[in-house]
């Protein structure tokens, strides 16, 4: 792996034990400059590594809770009077200055402040009254959301979860992570333990390289493959759009990155594949009557696809 990869690694790994994978993949997304959605039981620590995660790399970051009560102005800004001045004045919202933005329980709030992301998420950037101000660089939404009990909940709108680069889960820590845990926890606070490792400069520097990761046209077919199979699957209602193709390719940049390649291996893509398209497709009603899950679809689709003739 890349130095400065295994530093962002070991160090976030002082506070989240048991979960080098989803580690590794939260730091692909980033470095691909994509969103985050957290979905899992409360307690696990989705909050805990993303604001792990910004202290790390030495970014400025923002949480939100989102509640029913909250509007879209609290997080892209609004304009007031200022009568010192004559004129109307920006007031910020939550999701300026920041490098990235935390929404805790994204789907505890009305599906009209969820909306109010989506400009941020899609053009890097919030229109209030016809004005437009640019977010920072980098800028990314790290989402969380809770999937047990459906009470005081707003789904998220298809659109919105199609701008998710990824959708991952923790899951419960194994018995001998959870006990360390618990015994550095005793009077101590979690964000003692870490410290800054890399610049804002130095991870502006590594999105940069992801980007220019060689990804030969072979592996771009393989990627279209997948992505037409999951338009014909009687299994699947709703394919993967256009958005999750490129996606898809981003992610798989970013997974040759982290493990220390500049080039795309049909391995990269098969890794991502579920993560980054899980939440872009609507399965059948006979799939859901069946018990299947989006992994199981789309692992399927895999399977039976045909791999690359040619890798460089």
């Amino acid at each position: 792996m890349n130095t400065k990869i295994n530093l962002v690694l070991d160090e976030i790994k002082k506070v989240i034990k048991g979960k080098d994978e989803v580690i590794a993949q939260m730091l692909m997304s980033f470095l691909a400059q994509g969103h985050i959605l957290l979905d899992d039981v409360p307690g696990v620590g989705k909050t805990t590594l993303a604001v792990t995660l910004g202290k790390v790399m030495g970014l400025k970051y923002n949480r939100i809770q989102f509640t029913p009560d909250v509007l879209p102005s609290d997080i892209v800004g609004f304009s007031m009077y200022n009568k010192a001045l004559n004129e109307f004045c920006y007031v910020p919202g939550a999701i300026n200055g920041v490098n990235i933005l935390l929404g805790d329980e994204i789907n505890r709030t009305s599906s009209k402040t969820q909306s109010a992301l989506l400009e941020a998420m899609e053009e890097r950037q919030v229109t209030v009254d016809g004005n437009t101000y640019p977010t920072e660089k980098p800028f990314v939404v790290i989402a969380t959301q809770n999937n047990v009990g459906s009470a005081g909940t707003q789904m998220l709108p298809y659109a919105q979860l199609d701008r998710f680069l990824v959708k991952l889960k923790l899951g419960y820590p194994d018995f001998e992570s959870q006990l360390e845990i618990m015994k550095e926890r005793q009077g101590n606070d979690y964000l003692e333990l870490i410290s800054q490792v890399v610049s804002l400069e130095e991870v502006l520097q590594m999105q940069s390289e992801t980007m220019q990761v060689f990804t030969d046209d072979e592996i771009l077919r393989y990627i279209n493959r997948l992505v037409f199979a999951t338009r014909e699957d009687e299994n699947i209602e709703l394919g993967v759009s256009p958005r999750g193709a490129i996606a898809v390719c981003g992610m798989a940049k970013a997974c040759a990155y982290v493990y220390g390649r500049d080039y795309v291996v049909p391995e990269d893509v098969i890794y991502v594949f579920n993560m980054v398209c899980s939440h872009r497709i609507i399965l059948s009603q006979k799939a859901k009557f069946a018990g299947d899950t989006p992994e199981d679809v789309l692992s399927a689709i895999v399977d039976k696809t045909e791999l690359p003739n040619m890798v460089k």
